[in-house]
């Protein structure tokens, strides 16, 4: 019984962490690609921390959802993060670029990364931050 309840906690809290992505989605600034990405990571104490992408027309100078998440919430003192989920309208959902993985490596290791489509969130896909990056140069303390 204990296994059930917290497995059913565990589903409750990736489905939440990929509807405040959804929603963080709407906050997107994407004015030349149109793809809106929304991304919510999760802190050991509960607290989720929204972020959309943003783009430019240097497009080099465009920072992903994941990344505005997570700088948001570093400047913020925030640590100790345990998944984050991203959601933009494609098939399987989007999975985060190289630069997102690399940071997701440093400053967020042990976390579970949940990916969705925007048209369907209830098909999520699961993936531990080590294994999208797996040998990840690391030099955080």
């Amino acid at each position: 019984m204990k296994k059930q309840i917290r497995a059913s906690s565990r589903r409750l809290l990736r489905d939440g962490l990929v509807t405040a992505a959804a929603k963080a989605r709407g906050g997107s600034v994407s004015p030349y690609s149109k793809f809106k990405v929304g991304a919510a990571l999760l802190t050991r104490s509960g607290e989720i921390i929204g972020g959309a992408n943003v783009e430019s027309a240097s497009y080099g100078l465009t920072c992903c959802a994941e990344r505005i998440a997570l700088f948001k919430a570093l400047t913020d003192g925030k640590r100790n993060f345990v998944a984050v989920a991203v959601v933009a309208r494609c098939d399987g959902g989007p999975m985060p670029c190289g630069a997102c993985r690399q940071l997701l490596a440093e400053y967020a290791p042990d976390a579970k990364v949940f990916i969705a489509d925007s048209g369907d969130l209830k098909t999520i896909r699961e993936f531990p931050v080590k294994e999208l990056l797996p040998s990840a140069f690391v030099l955080v303390p």
